[in-house]
């Protein structure tokens, strides 16, 4: 009986070392295997939160759709078995970056002659930049001023057939002196704001004197200086106005450069 049992227990006690064996053994991968990284290309939106804006003199607003604000992190994710690579280039130039086929320069969106926006590219008026000029309307009022948005965000198409009417009464040369071609407008990035009559004699108004004086405490620009026409590519535009956010426009407004020269960029067409 005790032998039996003993028996019993060594032929159990060796078929738990056999399977132990086999939980603990390794197969190899066979010569034709092959490991793969799946990538997957994100989108990556450009941000500014925006409410669109048509102004009018009594001030009244009506809103559109939400957009865009920041430059998007594009640093790559990576995972242990998927790397996610976003959709970004760099430029050769240092401190350029285009993300989605929209220009950056050290985070500020660029728009002009040469650099261009996606025809798709459509975020209505910046919420940012909307609160902003409120507080600066709000500051003029209160020295009995009164300077409203005639003119806000504009999408491509709309800037494509403002720009034929122009071409169409006074020439193509002319047109693209003092209006931009479908998207080379700032217009399309919710981002700037013609004011009050959107004409030279606004410069001479107590409103234009301190829009130019006053604009960069809430983060404002006038775009298009007077004498840099050269520069910009574009006529003086005492009325046009471009939000950089209230430390960029501070650096811009001190420094007496237009953004071209600030940053060091053209604004040409290639043709």
């Amino acid at each position: 009986m005790k032998k039996g049992f003993l028996l019993t227990l060594l032929i159990a006690a060796g078929i738990m070392t056999s399977l132990s064996g086999c939980a603990e053994k390794t197969v190899p991968a066979t010569s034709d295997e092959t490991v793969t990284t799946e990538y997957i290309s994100t989108t990556v939106p450009i941000p500014d939160g925006p409410v669109g804006i048509v102004a009018s003199t009594d001030n009244n607003y009506s809103e559109d759709t939400t957009a865009m604000g920041v430059v998007p992190d594009t640093s790559a994710e990576t995972t242990s078995e998927t790397t996610v690579e976003t959709a970004m280039e760099v430029t050769g130039k240092q401190g350029i970056e285009t993300i989605n086929g929209i220009t950056y320069i050290d985070g500020v969106l660029i728009v002009n002659k040469t650099y261009s926006l996606p025809k798709d590219y459509n975020p209505g008026v910046d919420a940012t930049a909307e609160s902003a000029f409120k507080k600066m309307q709000s500051a003029a009022a209160s020295e009995g001023l009164n300077i409203y948005i005639s003119s806000g965000f504009r999408s491509y198409d709309y800037q494509s057939g403002l720009y034929e009417r122009y071409a169409q009464r006074d020439g193509y040369a002319a047109a693209d002196r003092y209006s931009a071609r479908p998207g080379h407008s700032e217009h399309q990035t919710g981002l700037a704001f013609d004011l009050n009559s959107i004409d030279d004699s606004f410069a001479e108004t107590k409103e234009g004197k301190w829009v130019a004086e006053n604009c960069h405490k809430y983060g404002f620009i006038i775009r298009y200086p007077k004498g840099k026409e050269d520069i910009t590519g574009y006529m003086y535009e005492s009325w046009h106005i471009r939000y950089l956010g209230v430390d960029m426009a501070t650096k811009v407004y001190e420094s007496g450069k237009t953004l071209e020269e600030y940053f060091g960029i053209t604004s040409e067409y290639d043709e």
